[in-house]
């Protein structure tokens, strides 16, 4: 029997009425960040927001997630798209990795091109840690506009 590969999602408090349709398909076409599980049986075992910023349920949420199997937590692509990005990211990254031991990836769908043009206008995602954050969910300008 195959192995199944279990995954939570955190979402920016500022989608909390997102419906995750974007990740859905991200994770049915394995897309994006989603692109690691070709060939993977893969089951959300948690989604949630931050909470808002600071994050609040970014202490509690894992271990949740955790208890439910998950292996990894993926932080939506919402997180890196916003107006501004997540400026706790990689701390949120960090304290969840530390604390409950869980692989963190930075995306989940394809960026949609135009978060990508007005983010390239800005020089938002310059910096050598933004290149690093956003490369799961980079992909091409064909993928990005399916995504729009």
């Amino acid at each position: 029997m195959k192995e199944i590969k279990k995954i939570g999602i955190i979402i920016c408090n500022r989608y909390h009425t997102c419906a995750g349709g974007k990740c859905f398909r991200a994770l049915r076409n394995r897309e994006g960040a989603f692109s690691i599980y070709k060939g993977q049986d893969v089951e959300v075992v948690g989604y949630t927001t931050c909470d808002g910023c600071p994050g609040g349920n970014i202490e509690y949420s894992p271990e949740e997630m955790k208890k439910n199997g998950a292996e990894i937590i993926h932080f939506a692509t919402g997180m890196v798209v916003g107006y501004p990005p997540c400026p706790y990211i990689a701390h949120f990254r960090d304290f969840i990795q530390e604390k409950y031991s869980i692989n963190v990836v930075i995306g989940t769908h394809p960026i949609p091109q135009k978060y990508y043009i007005t983010h390239s206008k800005l020089k938002t995602w310059d910096s050598s840690e933004w290149k690093e954050f956003i490369k799961p969910t980079l992909t091409d300008e064909e993928t990005r506009l399916v995504y729009d």
